[in-house]
């Protein structure tokens, strides 16, 4: 046991656990116990549900080796879509599930540009996300849609045990826990480290890189599209935000959470981790009344240090 305990604090999720206990007692110890109210620690499990999805379809494209800019277009026309749909009468599963395969076929144009075309995944992404923002602008006419569908507005914004945990955060734990176990439990899991290490030789080794970038691209347009239909039921509109401010929140928490930007690395404990790190942070960010222009530069300067770590991280690899 002794032994097991050594191993797990050389360990980087031992170094995660540390910085969020770290985080979490000094914004307490600032905000003079604010940080710790029950209402904040809502708006902290509240604002993990999105960043969650996020991080997921983002953090399973790094691993193997693809960089997605889209998913925050893609999520908030989906979600656009969706309110459309129910304002013009559909029922809220058609409209839920039309949205979602929209997400898909975002990310199955990402796998297209990048496996036929031959185009950079940023290049692609970027150029994807600039479409959906064009459509979702075509959809709404420039202005929010109010979404008014009770069962909508009950899975993206309800909670429970005494009104602290939203229902929408058991979607995204489970979401995390099944997509933590498919990567280390299954032969595609493997296959997704395995080309994020190194597509050519796992070609050769009689893998389908290109199969499994079509199903993780696909999978992310889908994440997104549910990420941005459980803000705006929470909001109760869909707007022309969305979740596009929550776009690098994802990358970002992966990246904290350990999943290498290079490909072949990471997990979602770890994600999980980096998630409550960042929200925690940019939370008590605005609790100790921290002015937002400020926290922007706060923000960008912990993804170029969750950058940075992962650089050196990627080198003393190489090395070994």
């Amino acid at each position: 046991m002794q032994v097991n305990f050594r191993q797990f604090v050389r360990t980087k999720m031992f170094t995660l656990l540390v910085l969020l206990v770290l985080l979490v007692v000094v914004f307490t110890v600032f905000s003079s116990g604010a940080f710790l109210r029950p209402r904040n620690i809502r708006n902290i499990f509240q604002a993990t549900v999105t960043v969650s999805l996020l991080t997921i379809g983002a953090g399973t494209l790094m691993i193997a080796g693809y960089i997605d800019l889209s998913l925050g277009g893609v999520g908030t026309m989906c979600a656009m879509l969706a309110a459309y749909l129910m304002r013009t009468g559909a029922p809220w599963y058609v409209a839920m599930l039309t949205a979602i395969v929209l997400g898909g076929i975002s990310g199955a144009v990402n796998a297209v540009l990048v496996n036929e075309l031959n185009f950079q995944s940023f290049i692609a992404t970027l150029a994807t996300a600039s479409v959906a923002q064009g459509f979702m602008a075509v959809i709404s006419q420039g202005r929010q849609i109010d979404i008014f569908n009770r069962v909508f507005n009950f899975i993206g914004g309800d909670r429970f045990y005494d009104d602290l945990i939203p229902y929408s955060l058991i979607i995204s734990l489970l979401a995390l826990l099944v997509y933590g176990l498919i990567l280390r439990k299954t032969k595609f899991g493997r296959s997704v480290y395995l080309t994020g290490g190194n597509a050519e030789a796992s070609r050769l080794a009689g893998l389908r890189p290109k199969r499994v970038s079509y199903i993780l691209f696909i999978n992310a347009g889908a994440l997104a599209a549910l990420a941005g239909m459980l803000l705006a039921g929470r909001l109760k509109t869909a707007n022309t935000v969305g979740i596009t401010t929550s776009q690098f929140a994802g990358m970002t928490a992966a990246i904290l959470g350990g999943i290498s930007f290079g490909g072949g690395s990471g997990g979602m404990g770890g994600a999980l981790v980096g998630i409550l790190i960042l929200n925690s942070f940019n939370n008590g960010m605005t609790v100790i009344d921290v002015p937002v222009y400020w926290q922007s530069v706060a923000s960008g300067t912990l993804l170029l240090v969750a950058l940075a770590a992962d650089f050196i991280s990627a080198r003393k690899r190489a090395q070994n």
